[in-house]
């Protein structure tokens, strides 16, 4: 579809409702023009569409825009658990009640109470089976955002992120967008009640956070959060306002915290990048604690989500730090993946430090040839890209190589 004549088109269309303050109306017009882009394309985008989740053991052809299957062909238990109405404060959390902790090696969906106002009402969680192990101790916590048009369990088939976890003893989590937050099941990353912390969709998703810290013991030190498309604009958000909580961030095709405020802004940062001059990068990643390690996937032939996005927030985060960044900073690799696909991977590192472990403030990875899909992912699952490199597997080598420090 052609990017320029979609928008002359909706500006036709929009601009005079906007003039005489149909305000309403002009919203719903911009979400049917991106309704029936979707259908035409049928790919996911950072504000109307998304990607999905799981692992091949064998190599599978490429089928970057599966449609989403029904259930999760290895899920155990899946069972709807209902703990009640009763909720603790979002940054309220005790020992967890063993009596409501779900039992290891299953994949569960979970009945939430979400903060007065939030749409959501459920979430789905991986509890490996190690989590039983004698000496296992708190474990680490993921917290995984589908794209648009996806669920937690496409995208947990998708990204094969359970499988990733259970080698490193994780628990993963995986909020449900509701569609009656967004008709397409899209985070709102662009919009400003949703931006900040305290309030909006960063609020209700770090109460999910704590709810399953109030149920299994969770290491507080290594908490993680990645996404893809929508989801990874969300995950970069919630990095830049809860820095307390989060030790490092993944974000799969995606968008810098800030990059719009309202649909049209996203639309054209989706199309060519942020409008925010360099100077403004680190100022939009907050002030007070430094913002969490980052680790970025993109497609240099993503139509959906233009690669420049990946290196705005790249800058954004080493600006935050006071570390160089743009053309030429940073410890450049080149490799490819086992089915073929190359790559560029670009290290940053802290000051006076060795490129290694939790040294590394920003890994970046372009992915050549590659569109709007989880590298690494399984055919079975929406929106991925088997011939990538295993994203879910390098984002956990990378997060565990990052808790945050006390």
């Amino acid at each position: 579809m052609d990017w320029n004549i979609d928008l002359k088109q909706m500006i036709a269309t929009t601009a005079p409702l906007i003039q005489r303050g149909a305000l309403m109306e002009a919203t719903q017009a911009i979400q049917s023009a991106l309704g029936a882009k979707t259908l035409k394309r049928q790919t996911p985008s950072a504000e109307a569409a998304g990607p999905a989740a799981a692992n091949a053991s064998t190599p599978r052809p490429t089928r970057a825009w599966h449609a989403m299957p029904g259930h999760q062909a290895d899920v155990q238990d899946v069972e709807v658990v209902d703990r009640g109405a009763a909720r603790a404060r979002p940054d309220a959390v005790g020992a967890p009640a063993a009596s409501d902790a779900q039992a290891p090696g299953s994949f569960q969906r979970i009945a939430f109470s979400a903060p007065a106002g939030a749409a959501q009402n459920h979430y789905w969680l991986y509890v490996p089976p190690g989590a039983a192990s004698p000496g296992a101790g708190p474990l680490p916590l993921v917290l995984m955002l589908h794209g648009c048009t996806q669920n937690p369990q496409d995208f947990a088939t998708g990204t094969a992120m359970n499988a990733a976890a259970q080698a490193v003893n994780a628990l993963v989590l995986y909020p449900a967008q509701s569609h009656d937050a967004n008709p397409k099941g899209c985070w709102n990353w662009f919009r400003p009640q949703d931006q900040a912390r305290g309030g909006g969709e960063p609020a209700t998703l770090v109460a999910m956070v704590r709810d399953v810290m109030r149920h299994h013991p969770v290491d507080a030190q290594r908490i993680y959060v990645a996404g893809l498309s929508a989801g990874g604009a969300m995950a970069a958000l919630l990095a830049r306002e809860y820095p307390d909580l989060f030790a490092a961030v993944g974000v799969h095709s995606g968008l810098q915290p800030g990059a719009a405020r309202d649909v049209m802004g996203a639309l054209s940062a989706m199309k060519s990048g942020a409008k925010v001059p360099a100077p403004a990068r680190a100022a939009q990643m907050g002030a007070g604690d430094s913002p969490p390690a980052l680790i970025v996937f993109h497609g240099d032939a993503d139509r959906t989500v233009h690669v420049s996005n990946a290196q705005q927030l790249t800058d954004a985060t080493l600006a935050a730090r006071g570390l160089p960044f743009g053309e030429g900073s940073g410890r450049v690799q080149s490799g490819q993946s086992a089915a073929g696909q190359r790559y560029t991977r670009t290290i940053h590192v802290a000051e006076n430090a060795q490129p290694s472990g939790s040294d590394t403030v920003v890994e970046q990875w372009i992915l050549h040839g590659a569109g709007h899909a989880w590298a690494g992912g399984d055919a079975r699952g929406s929106h991925t890209d088997p011939r990538g490199v295993n994203a879910s597997q390098e984002m956990l080598r990378f997060f565990m190589e990052h808790p945050r420090r006390r």
